[in-house]
């Protein structure tokens, strides 16, 4: 392993015709390149089972109750005694809840910020840059949503001929706001989630469409967070409009005025420095941290040396794997804070009769992932290798720059939702089995974690990474890959997932709490 511990890849000769790679030359399993057959004899080693492609083989003897070891870290414990050669799974491999770190010492190095890189983008009066330029309606509860969706459809391609400088006027519709206790966690989330999308930098102009009677009252998200209504920023209720159709009509009315002030916005040169980018990934496979999450996380290295943000979330999904994004923490205070959210997520999940292990899914499961600690380990390398500086709360702002760790679902939509109001301007999210994710207002760049999936979903797909494997790729080249094409996205190069029309259904603010 490397100085921090950060997953690599050791590919035997570079040769892409060999049957398993191992990761680490400490692991007792390797991963299948292509589907092995029960009887063949592979670099010396005769294989027990069929053992499907991304699917893990037993290298050694594995005793009951001993480690399995891949990245050079535990996975899990041997259910019962596995022969070398055999398909190392779920019938043969069990999670162990893994005990609290404790971080003595800190592995962060310091980052040499050296600011040359730049993308075009919409300089706001905040001093934050977009990379998008959009108009949002915002409905304040479930109640107002069909109104926030009429007034957005309203501006289609032909509504705004002429608005070159405009995306697109978006509807932010929910499924909560009411029914919810105003003092819990969950009515909290969701008031940071409409400031930080009131207030985020991809958006030139917001409209606010509650009912009137709901708990989210409008005019409390505006007072809490200062906002003042304005030209740019307007408010309806259904109940004072006068019903469905006169709020609609006077919603219309409310972005047609709108339109000239956010069209006069147009893109010039900015810093790199001003990305705050998403770190995400779904539908994982045992290729994503083998080569699209390195990749991902060599991209976010390159991003903060340049001065940027990169914010890695999804806090039952760096389970087991906490105690690397710890000893990277700037001080033992962040250190902390990764810690307590982890406890926090033990206390929740078990309140609701389940356990952090319910994860990986089914979907994760057949592309070769076993335990939550497997995946997790191949989560965390999205994050790159530079200090810890910060853990938030989920859409809490991000106010300091490099590496932010911020409390989430795995979820993906709700995840996205939560670091998109927090500042993130941009998303990156890898792969395997073939999520077809997109995002508003922040562009979402979709990268696949081997070029089966990528060939099967290349109308989806932004870039392959599976040429790691594949084309025996480095992980810096394909990393370099993806750290321009983000630098392009953000200058307006529109992704697949903006192209097919997605995210206008993916707003999904993380609900906590009873619905009452």
């Amino acid at each position: 392993m490397n100085d921090q511990d950060t997953p690599i890849v050791w590919l035997r000769d570079r040769d892409t015709k060999q049957p398993f790679l191992v990761l680490d030359e400490a692991d007792s399993v390797g991963v299948a390149l292509r589907a092995l057959k029960p009887g063949e004899v592979v670099n010396g080693l005769e294989v027990l089972q069929r053992i499907p492609k991304g699917h893990k083989i037993a290298l050694t003897n594995v005793q009951t109750g001993t480690a399995v070891i891949k990245y050079a870290q535990t996975i899990g414990v041997a259910s019962r005694y596995i022969g070398a050669g055999e398909h190392v799974h779920s019938d043969n491999l069990r999670f162990v809840d893994s005990t609290d770190a404790v971080i003595t010492e800190f592995d962060s190095v310091a980052v040499t910020v050296n600011s040359t890189d730049t993308f075009n983008g919409y300089h706001r009066k905040s001093g934050q840059v977009g990379t998008r330029n959009y108009i949002a309606i915002i409905s304040s509860v479930n109640c107002s949503a069909t109104a926030a969706h009429a007034i957005a459809n309203a501006f289609d391609d032909t509504a705004l001929q002429g608005y070159d400088n405009i995306d697109g006027v978006a509807a932010f519709a929910h499924g909560t706001g009411c029914g919810m206790n105003s003092d819990g966690e969950g009515f909290n989330n969701l008031q940071r989630v409409f400031a930080g999308l009131a207030t985020h930098p991809n958006v030139g102009g917001v409209l606010f469409v509650g009912l009137g009677c709901e708990t989210s009252q409008v005019q409390s998200v505006l007072s809490v967070n200062r906002l003042q209504e304005g030209p740019l920023l307007r408010t309806l209720n259904i109940q004072s409009c006068g019903g469905h159709r006169k709020t609609v009509l006077a919603g219309i009315e409310r972005v047609q005025s709108m339109l000239d002030e956010v069209n006069v916005c147009t893109r010039s040169i900015a810093p790199a420095s001003a990305l705050v980018l998403a770190l995400q990934c779904g539908g994982s496979d045992a290729w994503s941290g083998v080569t699209a999450n390195p990749a991902l996380g060599y991209a976010a290295d390159q991003l903060v040396k340049q001065g940027g943000t990169a914010v890695l979330a999804e806090t039952p999904e760096i389970y087991g794997a906490e105690h690397l994004l710890m000893r990277r923490a700037l001080s033992a205070d962040v250190a902390q804070g990764i810690l307590e959210r982890v406890h926090w997520w033990r206390e929740y999940v078990a309140k609701n009769d389940g356990t952090l292990d319910n994860n990986p899914s089914p979907g994760n499961k057949l592309g070769g992932l076993t335990t939550i600690l497997e995946k997790s380990l191949g989560a965390v390398a999205k994050g790159g290798t530079t200090p810890l500086v910060s853990v938030v709360r989920y859409a809490e702002p991000v106010n300091k720059s490099g590496l932010v760790f911020m409390d989430s679902p795995g979820y993906d939509p709700a995840s996205v939702t939560g670091q998109i109001s927090a500042g993130c301007n941009l998303v990156a999210f890898t792969t395997g089995r073939g999520s077809t994710f997109g995002s508003k207002p922040a562009p979402c760049l979709k990268i696949a974690t081997n070029t089966d999936m990528y060939t099967q979903l290349v109308e989806d797909m932004d870039i392959n990474a599976g040429t790691i494997v594949s084309d025996a790729c480095s992980i810096a080249d394909v990393g370099e890959h993806i750290y321009q094409r983000l630098l392009a996205t953000a200058s307006g190069e529109r992704t697949r997932s903006e192209e097919n029309g997605l995210g206008d259904n993916e707003f999904v603010p993380w609900q906590i709490g009873a619905t009452m």
